[in-house]
């Protein structure tokens, strides 16, 4: 009967400040304390929701409270400075630091364990080299009316909606200042989009918002008018984000604001629906086809998509299409393709597709990569990559895999002052961040942030030249998988070079499928007119039931 003693001591001390009435008025205080927790106890022993507030009355509310405090506590006082979960606190303050201009010096010796395994570094030289210029820019589209200068680090899609208007527009006034790009995410280009004179990316996802008919179909005339603006710079087809690879997603009519209605072009009552997949092309030929007409559209400037692989046949569909297409159609070719990592992202998303849905970054970049230079196509395709990226090293590593530039959305969404509450879902974000409520956001200082935003850039490619300068390089485009190396066992370190199969130049377009496994599976079986699975894998399914 212990469990009951507190709800029994609230009935007591609800008895006795009673009686002390007449005695004090201030006992009234006392009534009300102790008479609310009676209360609150009885309710508890009545409903029949919950029986641990039924077994347990008024000591229940501790266990929840408790529990609802747990991520704040593990972050804390409980976890290491290098326990990423998902950021650690030692990233989180690297952020913090060069957002505000503070020192990142580190005294007494890393706090890394340089002898575990995954332990990652890169090789200094001899000769180091001296980088006058820190601004590294990528040319992407160089055949396009239009190219674009990019630099090698941008912000990633993050939604007006999201996204609050006043990180909107501190992003974009951030990007203005230090010459980098704001992917806008499928919510289309919002009036705070524009307000801070950032270069744009704008991504079409499968509602087109922006740019969609009263059917929620993609319309032309809606696209370029925004298309041909001069702060759009290029235009980028989402077909899967690494947060949640393969599903839609649903804003609930509750939710949906005049302002996030007009911006993607939605009426207001109903639920904004993004469906899992478009409606403008069915096969990889097709999305080459969109791929040209968005940039016809668009006044001729870079286009390509976005995806986070998942099954390999459906990647090697459209790589086939475009090897078929290049000698004879190359206007078909995307500018650009971004591989968006399984590691998660801003978009909240269901548990199991958070943990369990898609390929990683790493191994769905170095996919992507190894395709297009087997095809003979890496040098006519440009290759962003996305995922948990917050320091220069992160760059270098995924630069020497392939890429050839990298974005970030909670990088700089810690620049915002994101305090990883995680909390990002249910409108109540303590920065005014993720939040579309206005008493929230509108306390985010926008220049402030905006300064923030700019100064984490700069530093962090700062302290990328110094990276390339120690390693004796004078530009990203020189890292190559020999320069990472990686422990791999306690006494065993290899270099990215040495770790992972790397294809030579034309071997698929000859003929030649590699040993490695995905390849070997899956590459002679996959057809550019289809993403439907090889017939093997159908007949596999199929087996299970017959």
């Amino acid at each position: 009967m212990a469990r009951f003693i507190p709800y029994l001591l609230s009935l007591l001390l609800t008895a006795v400040a009673l009686a002390f009435v007449p005695v004090s008025a201030n006992a009234w205080w006392a009534v009300a304390g102790f008479g609310l927790l009676a209360v609150i106890g009885t309710v508890d022993l009545l409903q029949r929701k919950s029986t641990l507030r039924r077994n347990y009355p008024l000591l229940a509310h501790l266990r929840y409270g408790l529990e609802s405090i747990g991520p704040e506590m593990r972050q804390y006082f409980i976890q290491s400075d290098t326990e990423q979960a998902p950021f650690s606190r030692e990233q989180r303050a690297l952020v913090y630091q060069r957002a505000k201009h503070l020192s990142d010096v580190r005294p007494f010796g890393s706090l890394q364990d340089v002898y575990d395994v995954d332990y990652e570094w890169i090789n200094q030289s001899l000769a180091p080299t001296e980088i006058a210029d820190s601004d590294f820019r990528i040319t992407i589209g160089a055949g396009c009316a239009q190219p674009y200068s990019a630099s090698v680090f941008n912000i990633s899609a993050m939604s007006f909606g999201a996204l609050s208007a006043a990180a909107i527009r501190a992003l974009s006034a951030g990007a203005q200042r230090g010459h980098f790009y704001l992917d806008t995410g499928e919510g289309s280009i919002s009036p705070y989009h524009r307000e801070g004179g950032g270069d744009l990316v704008w991504e079409l996802g499968s509602g087109y918002f922006g740019c969609r008919d009263a059917q929620g179909r993609f319309s032309e005339e809606r696209f370029a008018e925004q298309a041909v603006a001069p702060q759009v710079k290029m235009i980028e087809i989402k077909l899967s984000q690494g947060a949640k690879p393969g599903h839609g997603g649903v804003l609930p009519a509750a939710k949906l604001s005049a302002e996030i209605a007009a911006t993607r072009g939605v009426p207001m009552g109903q639920d904004c629906i993004s469906p899992a997949r478009h409606s403008a092309f069915s096969t990889p030929i097709e999305l080459l086809q969109f791929v040209a007409r968005l940039r016809r559209l668009s006044g001729g400037k870079p286009t390509g998509f976005k995806l986070a692989i998942g099954h390999p046949w459906e990647w090697f569909a459209i790589a086939k299409a475009m090897a078929e297409q290049a000698d004879y159609n190359p206007e078909l070719l995307p500018d650009f393709i971004v591989v968006d990592g399984a590691e998660g992202g801003t978009g909240a998303a269901p548990a199991e597709f958070i943990d369990h849905v898609g390929v990683p970054m790493h191994e769905g970049l170095m996919l992507v990569h190894n395709t297009l230079v087997g095809l003979a196509l890496r040098d006519r395709i440009r290759l962003g990559a996305a995922g948990k990226i917050v320091s220069a090293f992160d760059i270098a590593r995924t630069l020497a895999m392939g890429a050839d530039w990298c974005n970030a959305a909670r990088g700089f969404m810690f620049a915002l002052g994101c305090i990883q509450s995680l909390s990002c879902h249910t409108n109540r974000c303590p920065t005014g961040i993720a939040t579309q409520d206005p008493s929230r956001w509108r306390t985010l200082d926008v220049a402030d942030k905006a300064s923030r935003v700019f100064a984490f850039h700069r530093n962090t490619v700062l302290a990328l030249r110094d990276l390339l300068a120690a390693a004796g390089l004078t530009h990203p485009d020189q890292l190559g998988p020999e320069h990472i190396l990686r422990r791999v066992s306690p006494v065993e370190v290899r270099s990215l070079a040495a770790l992972y199969r790397f294809l030579e130049p034309g071997a698929l377009r000859d003929g030649r499928v590699p040993a490695h496994a995905v390849f070997r599976d899956f590459w002679p079986h996959a057809r550019s007119d289809t993403f439907q699975p090889p017939a093997h894998l159908l007949h596999l399914r199929s087996s299970k039931s017959t």
